[in-house]
């Protein structure tokens, strides 16, 4: 689980998420509103941690901006503000739970694992398909026909993110940001290394499915006739 923290006490943020990763929970950090866009559009995140007073950007104008784009990604807004009509603008404006400072990062926890259980939309479905192919990212298995076999992490997120994006080129970058998170400092040669793990996963269950290379760009994932 990938979560995007927003906030621009970097103590606060490093502290927390060194709890959180103790959880198994992946943690990016953003100090600025300004930033907080880049990695929305350039992460895939199960969860947003959002401060409401924010450099540049507030966090009420991130999260109306999120919800107008059709962005259903779940969001707990954290304030020092305490007023109801507070909350209640935060609430009115997307976000799905309010978190008061200071707080213990055990309550911080609770209130993620109470949003996960919430069932999640058709668009967050785990089973993804893509020409002869299905990937269920909750098993990490990627079948074809009659043959199936098993993923790491990385190769389904990998994976993942191709069959979102069928048919469309990807630059390493992208490919960098979504899944190993915009904030982590990745080699590029890691993603070349991974599109090969994922093309044998392809070929082990005889898809038609190709990851094609795009000289000086990056990868897309296409059928046999496209």
């Amino acid at each position: 689980m990938r979560i995007l923290m927003i906030e621009d006490d970097k103590q606060l943020c490093d502290a927390v998420s060194i709890q959180l990763h103790a959880e198994g929970y992946e943690t990016d950090i953003c100090l600025t509103g300004a930033d907080a866009s880049y990695y929305i559009e350039n992460g895939i995140y199960d969860l947003i941690l959002l401060d409401r007073m924010l450099p540049g950007k507030d966090g009420i104008s991130i999260l109306a901006d999120l919800r107008k784009s059709g962005n259903t990604t779940p969001v707990i807004l954290v304030t020092a503000l305490s007023e109801l009509t507070d909350k209640i603008e935060g609430l009115d404006a997307g976000a799905d739970d309010y978190l008061s400072k200071p707080y213990s990062v055990e309550e911080l926890k609770a209130r993620i694992r109470a949003l996960m259980r919430r069932p999640h939309k058709m668009e967050s479905a785990t089973v993804l398909h893509a020409e002869d192919v299905s990937l269920d990212c909750n098993e990490l298995k990627l079948y074809c026909g009659g043959q199936s076999c098993s993923l790491s992490k990385k190769e389904c997120n990998l994976l993942e993110y191709l069959i979102r994006n069928y048919g469309q080129t990807l630059s390493r970058d992208q490919i960098m940001g979504n899944v190993w998170g915009a904030s982590h400092f990745v080699e590029s040669s890691n993603v070349d290394t991974y599109i090969h793990f994922v093309r044998r996963r392809l070929k082990a269950v005889n898809s038609s499915l190709q990851v094609k290379s795009v000289h000086g760009v990056g990868y897309k994932l296409i059928g046999e006739n496209t």
